[in-house]
This record gives C-alpha cells, sequence and structure tokens, in this order.
C-alpha cells in the first residue's frame, strides 16, 4: 500500500476551483456529487455535457456560441468540437489589461524584467499591427527560435490573435533539429534573438539564422530581439529587423480575428528520433479549454498565484505555462541553466518572486536531491503551495525529498500527458491526497483506461495507456497526411479507435496512477514485461550513480536487460558495486529486473526536451540506425554505445 504523503485541509478543498466546480456540475445536472472520482467517471460518460460545462466554468470569451458540443462522443479520431462557436485564443489569454505583474523574466543571474498585463496587452497589439501590415492572415504560419523571454509570449499572442498558427523551438536546437520541424510547415516570419545564456556563457544564435534562412525561403522577415547584446550586427542577414523596429512604439491594439473551435493554433513536434518530427497540428478551441482547465481545477490557479515552470520554448510545458495569462496569475520565466550557479538557483528566485507553484521536471529533481541541497532550511518558501513534475516518472524516493527537504505542506503534482495533446492524461487533485510515487487522477474529461495485452481494460495491473472516448485537445490533423495515414499510425495503429498513448501505467482502485516507463521500451526478458522506471527508481537512489539508462537487447532468441550507468565524480563501477545494484533489484524489485550487464557510461542521450532516448540506444548497440540523431540533445554519446565490444558477442 502508498504511503499517504500529504492530503489538504477541508477549508483548502472547500475554496478549490475544483469544489466550485462539483458545486456547479450539482446545481446544473441535478447530481449530487462530493468526491473527485463521481466527478471524473460523470466527465467521460457524459462527454457533452462535461465540456459544455467546462465552457461555462471557465467563462470562454467568445462572439459566438457554439450549437454542438460534439457530433460523436464516441468518435475517435475525428469528432467535431464546438460547432458554430467563435472565438480567439489570444484575446482569452489577454482578458485582463491592468497593472497587476503578468510577466517575471529571469534570465539566469544577470537580467530581470517584468510586464504588467496592461503592458502586455499593448505590445502584443504593436507587434500584430506590423504583421498585419506585411499580409499576415489566418492559417500562416509563424515561427519563434526563442529563448523563454517576454517577445516569445508576445510573438506568439500577436500572431494567433490574427488568426496565424505559432510553432516554436527552443535556440540550443541544432541547424537540422531546426530545419526537420520550421522546414516542414514553411513559416513566413520567423522571430528569434540574437543569443541565449546557459551557465553564465553567450551563445549567439545569428549564424543558425542564416543557415535556417538559407533552406527555408518562406521566410520572408526575421524579428531579432536583442538579449545578450544591445548592438549585435544583423544587417547580413535577408529580410531581417531589430523587434524594436518592428514593433514600433506607436499604440495600437489587438483586433482578435474571431474564427471557428477548431481552427489551428499550434503546430507541436514529436521528438524526431526515429525519423522526421511528425507535426502535430492542435486546435485554438481545444488547447484554450483543456489547458484552462488544468490550471483552474487541478492546479487551483488563480489570479493571486506565481506560476513557475521550469521549461524552454521547445517544450509542451512552456505552451502550458502561458495559458496561465488567461487566469490572470503572474508568469515567471526563466531562461538559461537550472544550476548556474548553483543548485540554489531556482530557489533563490522562488523565495524572491514568492512563487507559489513551482512546475519542473524529474530529472532537475532527481539532480536537485543529488546535490544535497535542502531549499526548506536555506530558504523563505511560505509561498510556495504547488509543486508539479513531468517529463518522466518521478521515483518514490523524489516525493519523500520534496516532502522531507523542499516544502511539508505542500501538493505535490506529478503530471503526464504529452506534446501530442499540449497537456495531460493524469494530473493533480487539489482536492485529494498525494501518495509516494502516484499521479493523483486521471484528468477531467480524458478517458484513460489501461488495457492488458488482449486489449482488456484493468484495474492493479500494468497495460498500455490508451484513451478511449475523443478529446478537443487531441491534434485535428497532423501536418502533411492529407488521408490521416501518418496520424491514425501514431495513436490508433494497435487498438482501433482507442487512443495508445504509448506509455506503460497502473491504475489502483483509488483513481490513482503510476507510470513504468514508455511502453515502446517496455522490457520483456523471458516474456515478462518490466516497465524501466521500475529499474531506474531502485538503481539512482544509489550514491554513486549519477544517472541510468536501461534497455532489453535482443539475444539469442530471447531479450536480455543492459543496464548503462553514468557513475558520480570519483566513483567507479567495481564488481563489489555491480553485486550492490543486482542485490537491490532483486530485493526490491524482482529477479526479473536483474541486468545481463551493467556498463558504465560517460554519458547517457537525451533528448531536446530531456527524456531519455531507451530506444536510440537500444537501436545503436544493435547495428540498427538512428535516423535522427538532431533530436537529442548529446546526439555523441550514442558513438559509445556503438563501441562497446562486450555487447556484440560474449
Amino acid at each position: 500500500m502508498a504511503e499517504k504523503l500529504w492530503e489538504p485541509s477541508p477549508e483548502k478543498i472547500a475554496k478549490s476551483n475544483m469544489t466550485a466546480f462539483m458545486d456547479q456540475v450539482n446545481r446544473d445536472y441535478g447530481k449530487n456529487f462530493s468526491a473527485y472520482g463521481d466527478l471524473w467517471q460523470w466527465s467521460v460518460t457524459h462527454i457533452a455535457d462535461f465540456w459544455q460545462a467546462l465552457w461555462r466554468f471557465e467563462d470562454i470569451i467568445a462572439s459566438a456560441q457554439p450549437t454542438e458540443i460534439v457530433d460523436d462522443p464516441q468518435k475517435i479520431p475525428g469528432a467535431n468540437w464546438f460547432s458554430g462557436a467563435q472565438l480567439n485564443f489570444a484575446e482569452n489569454l489577454l482578458r485582463f489589461r491592468d497593472d497587476r505583474t503578468a510577466l517575471i523574466f529571469r534570465g539566469e543571474d544577470t537580467v530581470r524584467r517584468t510586464l504588467s498585463y496592461k503592458e502586455l496587452y499593448e505590445a502584443v497589439g504593436r507587434t500584430a499591427g506590423a504583421m498585419k501590415e506585411m499580409g499576415i492572415a489566418p492559417g500562416d504560419r509563424v515561427a519563434g527560435f526563442m529563448p523563454n523571454m517576454p517577445e516569445a509570449i508576445i510573438a506568439m499572442l500577436a500572431a494567433t490573435s490574427l488568426g496565424a498558427v505559432w510553432s516554436s523551438c527552443s535556440p540550443d536546437f541544432g541547424i537540422k533539429g531546426v530545419l526537420d520541424r520550421f522546414g516542414q510547415i514553411q513559416p513566413r516570419v520567423l522571430f528569434t534573438a540574437d543569443g541565449y545564456f546557459f551557465k553564465g556563457k553567450a551563445i549567439s544564435c545569428l549564424d543558425r539564422v542564416k543557415q535556417v534562412l538559407a533552406q527555408i525561403p518562406a521566410i520572408e522577415k526575421v524579428v531579432v530581439v536583442p538579449y545578450t547584446q544591445s548592438d549585435a550586427d544583423i544587417s547580413d542577414i535577408p529580410g531581417s529587423i531589430g523587434f524594436g523596429d518592428f514593433a514600433p512604439k506607436t499604440p495600437s491594439f489587438p483586433e482578435f480575428i474571431q474564427l471557428p473551435f477548431e481552427h489551428p493554433l499550434y503546430i507541436m513536434y514529436s521528438s524526431g528520433t526515429t525519423g522526421l518530427p511528425k507535426c502535430m497540428v492542435q486546435s485554438a478551441g481545444g488547447i484554450l479549454l483543456n489547458q484552462k482547465k488544468e490550471l483552474l481545477l487541478h492546479t487551483d490557479l488563480s489570479r493571486e498565484d506565481v506560476l513557475f515552470y521550469f521549461t524552454t520554448c521547445g517544450w509542451m510545458m512552456w505552451n502550458w505555462l502561458v495559458c496561465g495569462l488567461s487566469v490572470g496569475a503572474t508568469l515567471v520565466l526563466y531562461d538559461g541553466n537550472p544550476f548556474h550557479p548553483g543548485p540554489h538557483a531556482l530557489w533563490e528566485m522562488a523565495e524572491t518572486e514568492k512563487i507559489s507553484v513551482f512546475g519542473t521536471s524529474a530529472g532537475y529533481l532527481a539532480a536537485l536531491m543529488a546535490t544535497g541541497i535542502k531549499p526548506r532550511e536555506e530558504f523563505d518558501l511560505a509561498s510556495l503551495r504547488a509543486l508539479l513534475s513531468t517529463g518522466s516518472p518521478l521515483s518514490i524516493e523524489g516525493f519523500h525529498f520534496v516532502y522531507q527537504d523542499i516544502k511539508a505542506d505542500l501538493q505535490l503534482a506529478s503530471i503526464s500527458g504529452g506534446s501530442d495533446i499540449n497537456g495531460c492524461f493524469m494530473l493533480g487533485n487539489p482536492t485529494g491526497p498525494v501518495y509516494a510515487g502516484e499521479l493523483q487522477c486521471r484528468g477531467l474529461g480524458m478517458k484513460v483506461e489501461a488495457f492488458d495485452e488482449s486489449g482488456q481494460s484493468v484495474i492493479n495491473q500494468q497495460g498500455e495507456l490508451v484513451c478511449t472516448a475523443p478529446a478537443p485537445s487531441m491534434p485535428v490533423f497532423f501536418w502533411d497526411d492529407p488521408d490521416g495515414a501518418k496520424y491514425h499510425a501514431a495513436y490508433f495503429d494497435v487498438y482501433p479507435g482507442v487512443w495508445r498513448h504509448g506509455d506503460y501505467i497502473d491504475i489502483n482502485e483509488r483513481g490513482g496512477v503510476v507510470i513504468y516507463g514508455r511502453s515502446d521500451a517496455t522490457l520483456n526478458p523471458g516474456g515478462v514485461r518490466i516497465g524501466t522506471a521500475e529499474i531506474y527508481r531502485q538503481v539512482e537512489m544509489l550514491p554513486e550513480i549519477a544517472d541510468s539508462l536501461v534497455v532489453g537487447q535482443d539475444w539469442k532468441n530471447d531479450v536480455r536487460v543492459i543496464l548503462f550507468v553514468r557513475m558520480a565524480d570519483g566513483t567507479e563501477l567495481t564488481d563489489a558495486l555491480k553485486k550492490t545494484i543486482c542485490q537491490t533489484l532483486r530485493a526490491n524489485a524482482s529477479p526479473r529486473h536483474v541486468p545481463a550487464k551493467i556498463i558504465a557510461v560517460p554519458d547517457i542521450p537525451y533528448t531536446l526536451n530531456m527524456k531519455k532516448v531507451e530506444i536510440a540506444v537500444k537501436k545503436t548497440i544493435q547495428g540498427e540506425p538512428v535516423k535522427n540523431k538532431d533530436a537529442l540533445k548529446n546526439p555523441e554519446s550514442l558513438d559509445f554505445y556503438a563501441a562497446i565490444p562486450e555487447l556484440q558477442a560474449d
């Protein structure tokens, strides 16, 4: 039985947005719900009623109300949502136009800027006016190759106010990574900065921008934000203009073109480690409705909150963070290394900016834990009420670290979803308890189940994460996929009419969820399925191990488990340590989890969004090609794996 680590007080429950929404549902639909599980069950069985109730609760700004919520609540993919509605995404994010702080920007330890909601609204108006002058219209693509700074948000809101489609990636992407994404969608405008900071160093973007322009002729204008230097020479960049010259100081206000609910808003990308990234087109109404649900109900966000998520513009959590403007919260943006100049960096910021909701990745928390820092002892975190973690499964030790060494009284919400839906399948519940190692709940309106190998829904048993009903944040289509074949192959080729997400999960009788890792990376020694997270949890709690990666190698008509470990500074992989690792896995997991080989490596490969890439390593050690190494943050690390002699033959 999982250990209960926290539960909200009756007062917090009573004052929560979740309780207010439940009360509205009870009044409007003659229900008597008092528990989250009952509300969730209603939300996935009375699908049209739920999303209509959410539309009202969120007070969506629309010039025309929907005439039909969903044409077929069982059709997946292909359900049509909110027919007849006319709205603008940017208008909903800019509903507040007062002097309260909208954005706080922190660039490592050197830069701090703020914008009020009024200043943000006016900046968006000026930028949108400049785009309109050059003929940007609904459906045009506008791209950002930007650090996580205010101008990225201004550009996105300006583009979407005109009905243009926004797409972005972070400035640490290499040339091929940028071309693989923007080259497919052919944007007309590219917003960039002259550079970005990382570990105290200024890194220029301009040479890469020139190379991108040479290969994407559709780009007519390059808008350059001065950041790392005030007088960067951009005269040799075709079609370039400084941000201040593009969006002059003359007052101008956004016009917010009204468009259908399913009008394209964002193009998001898959990681691209097996070929060109898939370009997932998402709707303005679907993303607004769903992200606002996650912020208002599952995070209990309000105007009084200061919301931070450590992210880049290349990760969906940036889009998720920005939607916090629709609630009127203050957003904290950070550009740089989270450990510069030391592990205290983000926690000093949390204290100074009075952050109330702190979002990060499980990888960051594991790395923070390894430093030995105890933020609760060094910083005043009185404002902090919730901590969100995503990107990979948070270990039980990570849960304990948060409550022991960060803050005892807060909601720890381990959340999980993907760029595919620009949101989450599993989330936090501010009205429910937190159990070690568990995601608190399945998201409202997301009919998440675990399927066993025969395609049957199971409880208290590991299975494939599937979603058996449509949701409006699912992609409306994939770019350059006229017959829908790419879309179908991505999610529906295993279970027809059922979204297969690619994670391996266990849903318990409380509705809590445990994630065991990617199902396409699931180990299968002797025909027994093992989630990679089960091994990471045990191995990475050993102080000698800084990081690890595990794969199943096809071997002699079976699969053998290979564990790669990156050693902590000053330690070596000895026979005694190998024995300790095996004993730990055998005792705390099972004999099946014990690897056939344990190998020390200099580095663990990650995607640009900081996810371990088990599949790329498996392909490498089996002599198969990795089609798109440019999707990796450290592609050179694979060279070592390709040359490990003991994996070629015994």
